[in-house]
């Protein structure tokens, strides 16, 4: 059983939210809760309510799991793997390379 580490689940919180181009205040407003406590949170000083789970993970479109222990899927991975199962695998290879390039793109900019 895997342990379950606060500093962790601060540091996925922030990270999902700078992935997702959040400001801290944006997240805050999004998930119901003020700044300040996004900020605590993500700094390991406090813990939060499985309902404040529930609205940042909703936020940040992950599964409450995800953001807990760092597995489990995103909505969004849900709809990357319906796309690619409607491939040929002999096409899967291509499309690696394609997503692949995508992402330099989009990290170079």
């Amino acid at each position: 059983m895997k342990d379950i580490k606060n500093k962790d689940i601060g540091y996925r919180i922030m990270e999902l939210r700078l992935d997702r181009g959040y400001s801290r205040e944006r997240l805050a407003e999004r998930a119901g809760i003020s700044s300040k406590f996004l900020f605590e949170i993500e700094r390991n000083e406090k813990g939060f309510s499985a309902n404040t789970l529930i609205n940042l993970a909703e936020a940040l479109d992950v599964s409450a799991d995800y953001i807990m222990t760092g597995r489990g899927s995103t909505k969004f991975d849900e709809g990357i793997a319906e796309a690619l199962e409607k491939f040929e695998p002999s096409i899967l290879e291509k499309v690696e390379d394609l997503l692949k390039l995508a992402y330099e793109i989009a990290h170079n900019n």
